[in-house]
């Protein structure tokens, strides 16, 4: 790591939010919108406000861990039920289904900034997220949501190296797309849906898992974990078999490709209807 290259990025970041009147902050728990959301606490002080989404969509444990942070660092922070399962666009999983999810936030955080008297609201987008299946960023420029991540040069392994150095505790977080994320597009989204999703990879947690997805394919749950940890999965497959069927699938598969972020993106997404904004 090329740690002059990192503390000019660290103070380019600090400038560009020092020179904010005030920002609402996208917190979702991942080491990016934390990172912005910690520096951001640290330049603007009581002009920097985190906001996160209640959505079913997010994991509850990533919830508190966006509430016992901000306590931690002393920053304002506010959680808010985003009503995009409401949203049949939303519902419907189309394969822009991540632009109506983030435009029903960033017109909530919008809200708030102009109530608060803050001019910007921010995200945690970075050079890494560039080019990859994100039709959120469509919403982010028409809300004019800035992402001072990518306006400094960071990328993901950047993240990391300084969240860790500046002691977030989440700086070594997997990756945690939202629950959606698990459901093929074009496949109903519902409350009760993701629901089963979350206690079946808390289940994987509980087993000892450290990085892993159930992907939904109807009665077949399709587990992605670290191929390190498939001697794991061979030796508890008992339990792991068990505990994935209590939450409400027939089968359990296991994909040896392993873990990868986005999976689902790798489909035949030009025969799945994009839904119009």
């Amino acid at each position: 790591m090329d740690w002059s290259a990192m503390q000019s990025k660290h103070d380019a970041l600090r400038k560009c939010l020092r020179d904010m009147s005030g920002a609402v902050v996208a917190l979702s728990g991942g080491v990016d919108s934390s990172l912005v959301a910690y520096v951001a606490h640290q330049e603007l002080g009581g002009q920097a406000l985190a906001v996160t989404s209640g959505s079913a969509s997010l994991k509850r444990d990533d919830l508190e861990l966006c509430r016992s942070i901000t306590a931690e660092w002393g920053m304002s922070h506010l959680v808010v039920d985003t009503p995009e399962l409401h949203n049949p666009k939303y519902a419907a999983n189309p394969v822009n289904r991540c632009y109506f999810c983030k435009a029903t936030l960033y017109q909530a955080l919008a809200g708030i900034a102009r109530e608060r008297g803050f001019a910007t609201v921010l995200n945690g987008a970075n050079l890494d997220d560039v080019g990859d299946h994100r039709p959120g960023m469509l919403a982010a420029r028409e809300f004019a949501v800035r992402s001072p991540l990518l306006e400094c040069g960071f990328r993901k392994q950047d993240i990391r190296a300084l969240s860790a150095e500046l002691g977030l505790r989440n700086a070594d977080k997997p990756q945690a797309a939202c629950l959606s994320s698990r459901v093929p597009y074009g496949t109903h989204i519902s409350q009760q849906l993701l629901d089963r999703i979350e206690r079946a990879e808390q289940a994987l947690s509980d087993l000892g898992f450290t990085q892993c997805r159930v992907r939904h394919h109807g009665d077949v749950a399709r587990i992605e974990i670290l191929p390190r940890e498939f001697e794991l999965a061979v030796a508890r497959h008992g339990e792991l078999s068990r505990a994935i069927k209590a939450c409400g699938y027939v089968f359990v598969s296991l994909d040896l490709d392993g873990f990868r972020s986005g999976s689902l993106n790798h489909g035949r997404l030009a025969d799945i209807p994009v839904v119009a904004a």
